[in-house]
């Protein structure tokens, strides 16, 4: 059933992205030839967003090596900083976001933390990211940025999931201090426990830095528009990569390949930028964004992690599914800050 599931998602996947793409294709064709940057300055600011790019990759790194230490997980920081960029790379170039999976076994590779305790770890960053997402996209919406009506429903409906949320995780919490569901806890614990870290001061900083990460992508966007002479604002970049990080979220084939696209062209256009500019943007942000990280991952894969084949050949290995985890290894990661509840 999980692999049928599975495979179903990656046809799904398959199809939105043919159709997107098609669509992209389609508009792009009806459109004056794009240009991409030819002079030195414009060539520079190329740069500049390649470099922010970097150091943007590398504060991700820098946040799960925060979140594993927080969880005691027994693990080395350069393999955090390292198997991020292998993350992002298994993203491009496999369906079903397969980086995440992917991270997750070479983490249980080369370190005591056990599958689901990795993917426990994998799970609060997503968690950061999508707040940091829907509270920086209510702000843009409610600033009407490129036409979007004051108080925007989706906005505000944001705003709501992320309070229910946190009131049931708390209700919740609650609930198992005084001794209740005692069996589900048991069952999700080796997942959930590091997302405990969201209800700390430190989780408060880390979602201040994944405010400051977004922010940075949207001038990484902002620069590449820059290089090719189109003046958006601030906001209007930033409500750009927001949706075009939303549209990320749909199943879709490996790199996003059309439902990414098709959200930068829709958000440049609400911009005001349209033809031939709008394809030579988003062609030039998808290489900015996805190219030299997918380079980097796979010589990391080969260099460091002993490439593909490898890895399909130790997992074949073992008996237990892909995030049911191995037996414990010789040193057990240490139950973070003492918590043993869940």
């Amino acid at each position: 059933m999980p692999a049928r599931r599975h495979s179903g998602r990656a046809l799904l996947g398959a199809l939105l992205s043919l159709a997107a793409l098609a669509g992209c294709v389609w508009w792009a064709s009806r459109q004056e030839a794009p240009t991409f940057p030819t002079t030195a300055t414009s060539l520079a600011e190329i740069g500049a967003a390649l470099g922010l790019y970097a150091v943007i990759t590398t504060v991700r790194g820098w946040r799960w090596h925060r979140i594993l230490l927080w969880t005691g997980a027994d693990h080395r920081g350069v393999d955090a900083y390292g198997l991020t960029v292998v993350g992002y790379m298994g993203n491009t170039v496999l369906p079903a976001r397969g980086g995440e999976v992917l991270r997750i076994l070479l983490l249980s590779e080369r370190s005591s933390v056990r599958r689901r305790e990795a993917l426990g770890t994998v799970l609060p960053e997503r968690l950061l990211d999508a707040t940091a997402l829907v509270l920086l996209f209510a702000i843009v919406s409610f600033m009407g940025t490129a036409g979007t009506p004051t108080g925007t429903a989706p906005a505000v409906s944001g705003l709501a999931v992320l309070l229910v949320g946190t009131v049931a995780l708390v209700t919740y919490l609650r609930l198992r201090i005084a001794g209740r569901f005692e069996r589900f806890a048991e069952r999700v614990r080796p997942i959930a426990r590091a997302s405990r870290l969201l209800l700390t001061w430190t989780g408060v900083s880390l979602l201040a830095v994944s405010i400051l990460v977004w922010l940075a992508e949207a001038t990484v966007f902002w620069l590449v528009l820059r290089s090719l002479s189109i003046e958006v604002s601030g906001p209007e970049a930033l409500l750009i990569v927001l949706l075009a990080s939303f549209f990320a979220l749909v199943p879709a084939a490996p790199g996003y390949v059309g439902t990414f696209d098709a959200a930068l062209l829709f958000g440049l256009r609400a911009a005001g930028v349209a033809g031939g500019g709008a394809v030579g943007a988003a062609l030039l942000y998808r290489f900015v964004v996805f190219v030299p990280i997918t380079a980097a991952g796979l010589l990391l894969m080969l260099v460091r992690y002993g490439g593909l084949g490898r890895l399909r050949a130790r997992n074949r290995s073992l008996p237990d599914p892909v995030l049911a985890g191995p037996a414990r290894s010789q040193r057990r990661p240490h139950t973070p800050h003492g918590e043993r509840r869940i």
